[in-house]
């Protein structure tokens, strides 16, 4: 097995101290295999500012710390899961946040399974799955002026009509999750810089880097900072969406108010430990969610109509406590301790535009959109516009991006956005109305996009339909069903969605009835990924170029990840390979090198019975495979089918189509110069 890029490449958290702290200069750093020291490009990355000699000019004056690729601006989870992104892929980034310390208690709380399982590609889910609540039912109270407060039904949160690995939400605070962000950060030596305010920005395309950003610092000082990209993940009163030119939220508020608690309840009511919607026609409805630590959440709706909620300053937290427990007797509500109180309005917006026209300032998460926080929505969407942008920017800022690919983030999360405020409307006047019928249709009918799984996209240079894609579960700019295959190597049962890390790379699956049958299929493939005669193999000697100047950042943890088994041969493609064929059958050395060096990613197609559907990963994923055919699969680096076709045999020439098939693929938005 040839050494990876990640061996080679891979470099500490040490490395990235600012020069000043450094004693000593750092070994140079070896080259990605196959490339020459004269192929190196460096017209997208300051071979300048990634030097760590020791230097005698100090951090504050040293100009180098005040460039870097991209500034995010907020340290909230869309923040967080942006900056901790690029810095993994080897960004250098800046991430500035107004508040002297992260969320300590009470925001959002819910964790949705697409959002579990995004966390599990990057090998931070255990943290939390191991502190949180699940929850996987829902009950429905109800009272009238004639009928006292009664459970109408009780349904499943997430049934088996969609296929999730993690079919429950799980329950934590905003502040966990900042943590695990924060936590990952500093092992690779990235902190966040607290208590400064991000102001305003301007183009400066004659200087090094063509954004200067200006902020704030606790002693009122102003600090500027060069920047390629800058990102606004700075909340519904987004600063950065202020400075950005025409843009502006389009929605509207609501005029009832809500109350939000959490703490420790003592309480005869049965359901305590379910997520529960209540319901008082003369009242309001409260929404109860369980929480860490035996803390219980409650929304509670100060209807309008009453004359103590139109005062706003009368609306106390010893207000907002009465009126639970007047909407949930006869049950006792008393709090042990309290531990985080909020009132907000419902407001629905979503930004006319979510970046500029040069495609230099983007927002992101509350800053671009805004709902109810009923449905457990809000942090999930946030985090997941920071995933759709950050490998985008990985590769515009190494060079390796056409404009095209930076045009799809506001293609894509745009819609998102305005798909989730147009069912949060739904789901609010259904909760206002206290209709358990209404609610129960409304989540159903919306079930697999709250869970995530069903967030899809259209049809773009990166999603694109082909001949044969039709078949099986598999669309462009949808997300891979749950599978289990068996990993080739060590024989673990494994869940191939999830199995190889994200790294910022494609994933390019190839499928086969009989390896053997379709080898000169993946000899022919692999022979020109390798080499400079196709367009796949010149974006790869480009990517492992760009990866030998600005490497991945490594953090100690990621010895036990070994996530240089993942990127053998190329920093910008994962490579694998999935057959049904017996074990006996086939070894590791039958493959072609690229497949050889790609042993972590050869799976077998045997163990149906831990499936969530109790199918074959060739089944459900594809319908089947008849026994000469060949399939193959491009997944983007956030999950998302790109695109897939099928090929009859597995010959030669059946794989010179497919390479020129991937060519005019990825040509669309990648550069391989």
């Amino acid at each position: 097995m040839t050494a990876s890029f990640w061996d080679l490449m891979k470099r500490s958290s040490a490395s990235q101290k600012p020069p000043s702290t450094s004693s000593s200069s750092t070994k140079i750093q070896k080259m990605a295999p196959g490339l020459k020291t004269d192929s190196v490009r460096s017209g997208s990355i300051d071979v300048m500012s990634m030097s760590t000699t020791s230097s005698t000019v100090s951090h504050e004056d040293d100009y180098r710390n005040t460039l870097s690729d991209v500034v995010v601006v907020g340290a909230g989870p869309a923040g967080l899961m942006l900056a901790d992104n690029l810095v993994r892929y080897g960004i250098k980034t800046r991430i500035i946040d107004d508040r002297p310390d992260r969320t300590s208690t009470g925001r959002a709380d819910g964790i949705q399974p697409k959002t579990i399982e995004t966390l599990r590609q990057m090998r931070l889910a255990e943290p939390l799955l191991r502190k949180g609540v699940r929850i996987y039912d829902i009950a429905f109270w109800k009272s009238t002026p004639h009928q006292s407060l009664r459970r109408t039904g009780r349904e499943i949160h997430y049934p088996p009509i969609v296929d999730l690995l993690d079919p429950y939400i799980l329950l934590v605070h905003q502040g966990m999750v900042e943590q695990l962000f924060h936590d990952d950060l500093k092992e690779r030596g990235v902190d966040v810089e607290r208590a400064t305010v991000f102001v305003d920005f301007d183009y400066t395309p004659q200087k090094v880097r063509p954004l200067q950003i200006t902020c704030k610092q606790a002693d009122h000082t102003k600090r500027t900072y060069g920047t390629r990209y800058l990102v606004g993940c700075d909340g519904a009163h987004s600063q950065v969406r202020k400075c950005l030119p025409d843009a502006r939220p389009v929605g509207a508020s609501y005029d009832a108010i809500w109350g939000v608690l959490d703490g420790v309840l003592d309480t005869d009511f049965p359901d305590i430990w379910s997520k529960v919607i209540v319901h008082s026609e003369e009242l309001g409805s409260i929404l109860m969610i369980p929480r860490e630590r035996n803390l219980t959440r409650l929304y509670i709706e100060l209807k309008p109509d009453t004359k103590e909620s139109t005062a706003r300053e009368r609306l106390t937290q010893e207000f907002v406590m009465k009126r639970a427990q007047e909407i949930m007797n006869p049950y006792s509500l008393q709090w042990r301790s309290i531990e985080w109180f909020s009132r907000y309005k419902i407001g629905q917006r979503v930004a006319n535009r979510f970046t500029d026209h040069d495609r230099k300032v983007f927002i992101a998460g509350d800053a671009s959109h805004t709902h109810s926080p009923k449905a457990a929505q809000g942090m999930n969407t946030s985090m997941h516009d920071a995933w759709n942008l950050a490998w985008k920017l990985n590769f515009a800022v190494r060079g390796l991006a056409k404009p095209a690919l930076l045009a799809t983030y506001e293609l894509e999360r745009k819609k998102i956005a305005e798909d989730l405020v147009n069912f949060d409307f739904e789901h609010a006047n259904a909760f206002a109305a206290g209709d358990p019928e209404a609610l129960a249709a409304n989540f159903v009918k919306h079930q697999a996009f709250i869970s995530g799984y069903g967030v899809n996209y259209d049809y773009n240079v990166l999603n694109i339909p082909s001949k044969g894609h039709g078949l099986g579960q598999l669309r462009p700019g949808y997300l891979l069903p749950p599978a289990k295959v068996t990993r080739f190597i060590d024989a673990n049962p494994v869940d191939i969605q999830t199995d190889i890390p994200a790294l910022g790379q494609f994933r390019i699956y190839f499928f086969c009835r009989d390896v053997h049958v379709a080898k000169p299929f993946l000899d022919a493939v692999c022979n020109m990924h390798q080499s400079m005669s196709c367009y796949v193999g010149r974006v790869t000697l480009a990517g492992n170029a760009s990866y030998t100047i600005q490497p991945p950042l490594a953090a100690p943890h990621d010895e036990f990840v070994c996530p240089e088994r993942y990127t053998p041969v190329s920093g910008v493609f994962t490579y694998a390979l999935v057959t049904d064929m017996p074990r006996y059958e086939i070894e590791i050395e039958d493959l072609p090198a690229t497949l050889r060096d790609s042993r972590w990613t050869f799976y077998l197609d045997d163990c149906p019975d831990k499936d969530t559907r109790k199918q074959k990963c060739l089944d459900k994923w594809l319908d089947g495979l008849d026994e000469d055919e060949v399939v193959v699969l491009n997944v983007r680096p956030d999950g998302y089918v790109g695109t897939l076709r099928r090929w009859p045999n597995g010959s030669r020439e059946s794989g010179l189509s497919a390479v020129r098939w991937m060519d005019e693929y990825y040509e669309q938005f990648l550069c391989d110069i």
